[in-house]
């Protein structure tokens, strides 16, 4: 390798230290992200095309056989030529930044170069735009790639080169002279830029991964902390969770202590100071402020953390507040001895632990309150159902007033206990299956008092399972469908059975009979939709299969068939349920972020495998 390879090596190394420096600028990660206007793309093109006039100025005079190598600046006489690393900064423009900043880059570059490369100015200054121009179609067709492999960036830097050579053979006067200096010059060039360029790219990619490496790291970092301290925010801001989030924050990141807070006071504090940071006391700066601004705070005096203890050793802090359904709900403070210890990755840890926390908070309250929405809906489909029960038997009371006056008062005990029972369970969103079979046996017996020996009930539920619940009058609905609609011409025999079999993983319940059936054409849509304009529109069967979809999830839902021998059956299942997984009545309820009961994940409507067999 001759003294002039080994030469131009050197000073790339300079240039290649450069370059290093300037992928730490910010805005060339907008470059990265070829997120370009005109004014950044102006902005690159000359940081690029001073990068290639570093590259020229740290060039090396080829006068005649000799070799001159200046400390800086070549001084280029009158017949001198030039080997130089300027195509660095313009091939990489166009890499980067596409055929714009690669043209701007080698405009910039080869109007220096015109005006100093001596015998080889006109050939450089019109060969190093077309190169930056020629880089930056490269980087459209490789567009799919956020920086260019440093291989492929190798092999455009060496055709780059190489098509250099062939324009200062075109433009170098004499012809024999520019024959002998592109001999002279052209391997030591070829090899010098292109390698340059690959270690450039390389060095990118290198810088680029640990950048995201370390994002990565500290995303899932804040991720996993979010995880683990979101249940104890989820129950409330009381100072018991508080301590405990605290102290698990404490364990994770180490600071000098860490203290969590509401809108107006100090709920928690562990770690240093807490003999003298009492939990109770009032914030030392206006909390809810600071929290509505939204943004992380580091405070670096002491006087900002407002503690009056003489020997408080906490002199920084970083505060982390965090929302819910738009207000401040609190913060969480970072204490450190000196400012020196906050470091920058504590602040960005800070802000994506702030900004999961609201979120999931607002995700909480969204689910708080489309559990309240479907509540209100169960209990409006409820109360849909009463009203038709309840026209039906006072119509039959007054019929039986003037006929059978005993009947009448017997059946009305009945209807007073029936309602006495219906307003207890009426708040609930489930009852026990146990209690729903004894309601709707009250409802039967008002019933046959009605029709005597024109029905008959047959009710089969033998060992009902404690875990199993059903939606409040779900039976008494199908029972009085039947009724009504199924058996209504039916002057004599009518039968009504009411299965209920336990199985491991739920329990199926069937009401039948035989009547007149369902008309084939509305069998599909009936307990889906509710069938409007249609005497027995089936609004029952649309109502009690609304509640068992949304509560249970589409495996609860209606079965609808017409048996072979005359009449229908309804059939459905449910699951087992534990006690705790019942929804409390709307009168024990109370806001989640303070007190959320456990809620079973087929009472909030979501659809989940059930046990198998």
């Amino acid at each position: 390798m001759d003294v002039l390879t080994v030469s131009l090596f050197e000073r790339v190394g300079l240039l290649l230290l450069a370059a290093f420096l300037l992928t730490r600028i910010p805005s060339f990660q907008a470059l990265l992200a070829r997120d370009l206007t005109w004014q950044t793309a102006a902005t690159h093109s000359l940081l690029f095309g001073l990068f290639g006039i570093g590259g020229v100025l740290a060039g090396i005079v080829v006068r005649q056989d000799t070799v001159v190598q200046p400390l800086w600046v070549p001084v280029v006489e009158e017949g001198d030529a030039l080997a130089h690393s300027g195509n660095v900064g313009v091939v990489m423009a166009g890499l980067l930044g596409g055929p714009v900043v690669g043209l701007g880059a080698g405009l910039i570059t080869g109007a220096f170069l015109f005006a100093t490369a001596g015998v080889t100015s006109l050939g450089y200054a019109v060969a190093t735009p077309f190169v930056g121009l020629l880089a930056g179609g490269a980087a459209r067709f490789f567009s799919a790639e956020r920086v260019i492999a440093p291989e492929k960036s190798l092999f455009i830097g060496m055709f780059a080169t190489i098509l250099t050579m062939g324009f200062l053979l075109a433009f170098t006067v004499p012809s024999d002279g520019a024959v002998r200096l592109v001999n002279r010059i052209g391997i030591p060039m070829v090899l010098t830029n292109s390698i340059a360029i690959a270690v450039f790219t390389l060095m990118i990619r290198a810088v680029l991964h640990e950048t995201e490496r370390a994002q990565a790291l500290e995303t899932r970092r804040a991720l996993k902390l979010a995880d683990k301290i979101l249940p104890d925010l989820k129950q409330g801001l009381t100072p018991e969770t508080a301590r405990a989030t605290a102290q698990l924050l404490m364990n994770e990141l180490g600071p000098a202590a860490v203290a969590i807070a509401d809108e107006r006071r100090v709920l928690a504090h562990v770690g240093l100071g807490a003999d003298h940071h009492r939990p109770g006391a009032p914030l030392p700066w206006d909390g809810e402020g600071e929290a509505d601004a939204g943004h992380v705070r580091v405070i670096a005096e002491a006087e900002e953390i407002g503690c009056r203890h003489p020997k408080c050793p906490l002199k920084a802090a970083i505060v982390v507040p965090f929302h819910q359904a738009g207000r401040a709900a609190g913060a969480i403070l970072f204490y450190y001895k000196r400012p020196q210890q906050i470091r920058a990755v504590d602040v960005v840890l800070a802000q994506g632990l702030g900004r999961l926390i609201s979120n999931q908070l607002h995700r909480a309250e969204a689910e708080r309150l489309r559990d309240l929405m479907r509540e209100a809906e169960l209990r409006l489909l409820q109360a849909q159902v009463n009203p038709h029960f309840l026209f039906n038997t006072l119509h039959s009371i007054v019929s039986l007033i003037r006929v059978d006056p005993p009947k009448a008062r017997e059946i009305t005990l009945k209807l007073a206990q029936f309602l006495r029972t219906n307003l207890s369970i009426l708040s609930q969103t489930l009852v026990p299956l146990a209690q729903e079979l004894e309601h709707v046996k009250t409802y039967l017996d008002i019933v046959q008092v009605r029709f005597a020996d024109r029905l008959h009930v047959d009710l089969r539920a033998e060992a009902v399972p404690p875990t199993a619940y059903v939606p409040p009058l779900t039976l008494q609905a199908l029972a009085e469908n039947s009724i009504q609609h199924g058996l209504k011409n039916k002057t004599a025999g009518g039968q009504l059975l009411i299965t209920v079999t336990p199985h491991p993983d739920h329990v199926a319940i069937v009401v039948e009979d035989n009547g007149t059936g369902i008309s084939e054409d509305l069998l599909p849509r009936l307990g889906r939709v509710p069938l409007p304009n249609t005497p027995g529109n089936g609004i029952g069967l649309y109502n009690v299969n609304q509640r068992l979809v949304t509560l249970f999830g589409e495996r609860a839902a209606l079965h609808i068939e017409n048996k072979p021998e005359g009449g229908c059956r309804v059939s459905f299942r449910v699951p087992h349920l534990p006690t705790s997984d019942v929804p409390r009545p709307s009168g024990e309820s109370s806001d989640s972020l303070r007190r959320e009961p456990p809620q079973h994940d087929a009472i909030r409507g979501r659809e989940r495998p059930w046990p198998s067999r």
